[in-house]
């Protein structure tokens, strides 16, 4: 890991997810590596099932504006996101606008198997 690195597993999910489905796309999103927080839109940042998870981690829950998901650059291009939401995952643009203006993405977004959450994982310096 890079020095005061910051590494942000970035949210988006459905209604019905709940805490093992978000769990399950952050195992396969970050691997081994070290999470130092969790992102998701605004609007699903306060969701119980995420909440959930933040505690269950000891871990910061942050809420990402949707002005914010909007203006990154993800490697994922799901049509269906970008007319929702203007970009193409947003779990990548999620862990992107946490992780900080120098931030990348260590992967491509994952999806849980329920098919109900995804997560993705970026690394940005310390602010």
């Amino acid at each position: 890991m890079e020095r005061d690195a910051v590494i942000v597993a970035g949210f988006g999910f459905r209604a019905a997810a709940n805490i093992d489905s978000l769990q399950a796309a952050l195992r396969m999103a970050a691997g081994s590596q070290r999470i130092t927080a969790l992102a998701a839109p605004t609007d699903k940042a306060q969701a119980a099932s995420l909440a959930a998870l933040g505690a269950h981690l000891n871990l910061p829950v942050h809420a990402v504006s949707a002005r914010s998901i909007e203006q990154a650059q993800t490697l994922t291009n799901s049509s269906r996101i970008k007319t929702l939401r203007g970009t193409g995952s947003v779990a990548e643009a999620a862990a992107l606008a946490v992780a900080g203006p120098n931030a990348r993405l260590l992967a491509p977004r994952q999806i849980s198997p329920d098919r109900l959450a995804t997560c993705a994982v970026a690394i940005g310096e310390q602010k």
